[in-house]
């Protein structure tokens, strides 16, 4: 495991289950969703969609339920679910404003998402976190969203920043597998409880006091 880097290009953020406790939002519609269909909904059925577009989550949920080809009709029934619940209210995860609010400012800071943009837009509007960002990039705007690292690469070539110099903050294996593809020094912290996730960093919540002593004297590059 390497030093924080103290000089860095910029640093991008994933949203769901880092910034933002939209995953408790998605796990309560995506429960009920299955539910409809007579299914329990615990960590192995979590598995199958965290971290990952919505396309390829319902096609998964589809297979698992017997439903193979139902995707698109899984989907139209869960996005009115969601955004019903994103409505509500979304929460930022613990240490996540307090990270910005150090941050801002003095490094370029982007987000990089899995996410279809009105998903996004909406959940940082609803946190009011939107600012903080110079650059969002989410999965409806690139060929290929993650593992792929193209989410990653895009949301540093519009901060005018190279990955190998930046840093990357992810909850999840699909997003661990587009950071490290895209070169980026990686910071990990699990939205699943007890899930193993590779990191050159690991630690368990945003506000982990080597994080937040690294925000206080890391500079751009």
């Amino acid at each position: 495991m390497g030093e924080l880097p103290l000089q860095v290009s910029a640093i991008v953020f994933d949203c769901d289950g880092l910034l933002l406790d939209t995953e408790t939002c998605w796990s309560r519609a995506e429960a009920s969703l299955f539910a409809d269909y007579g299914y329990g909904f615990g960590p192995a059925e979590k598995d199958l969609l965290i971290g990952r577009t919505l396309e390829v989550a319902c096609a998964n949920m589809a297979d698992y339920i017997g439903r193979p080809g139902s995707g698109p009709e899984l989907q139209a029934a869960l996005l009115p679910r969601v955004e019903q619940e994103l409505a509500a209210g979304v929460e930022p995860m613990p240490g996540a404003v307090e990270l910005l609010k150090l941050l801002a400012g003095r490094v370029p800071l982007g987000v990089a998402t899995n996410s279809q943009r009105g998903m996004l837009d909406a959940a940082l509007a609803a946190a009011s976190i939107a600012n903080f960002f110079a650059v969002s990039v989410a999965a409806d705007e690139v060929a290929h969203p993650k593992p792929n690292p193209e989410l990653y690469l895009r949301a540093f070539e519009q901060l005018s920043a190279s990955p190998r110099t930046g840093v990357a903050l992810e909850d999840s294996s699909t997003g661990v597998a587009a950071a490290r593809n895209a070169g980026a020094y990686l910071i990990t912290v699990p939205s699943q409880q007890g899930k193993n996730l590779d990191g050159d960093l690991v630690a368990s919540t945003l506000d982990d006091p080597r994080i937040v002593e690294w925000a206080l004297t890391v500079h751009v590059i």
